[in-house]
């Protein structure tokens, strides 16, 4: 699916989600982020927390409000587990999440 047919995600629900593991909010990553983490995951080097190369795309995810964790939307659903996480700092600049 792409985020053209996804469910949407409300308002309202969003404000609900946090960071599994800091329980910091939450925000849709800029569409700009999410390109440059598909540059990487075509080139095989994107890979989530537990040390996992990202295979499937993906064209949405939820930013924790530091910056430094992006947990995929899949199908219309957040995948918030600490294991699912990629950690953006190395693929993006700190002020394209600002």
């Amino acid at each position: 699916m792409d985020s053209d047919t996804e469910p949407p995600i409300s308002a309202a629900f969003l404000a609900l989600l946090r960071c599994p593991l800091t329980r910091q909010l939450l925000a849709f990553a800029p569409p700009g982020m999410i390109a440059k983490l598909e540059a990487a995951r075509l080139r095989h080097e994107l890979r989530d927390s537990s040390g996992t190369p990202i295979a499937t795309a993906f064209t949405r995810g939820l930013l924790r409000s530091d910056g430094t964790l992006l947990f995929p939307i899949r199908d219309g659903i957040p995948i918030l587990t600490a294991d699912h996480a990629i950690v953006v700092t190395a693929f993006t600049d700190q002020n394209a999440a600002a």
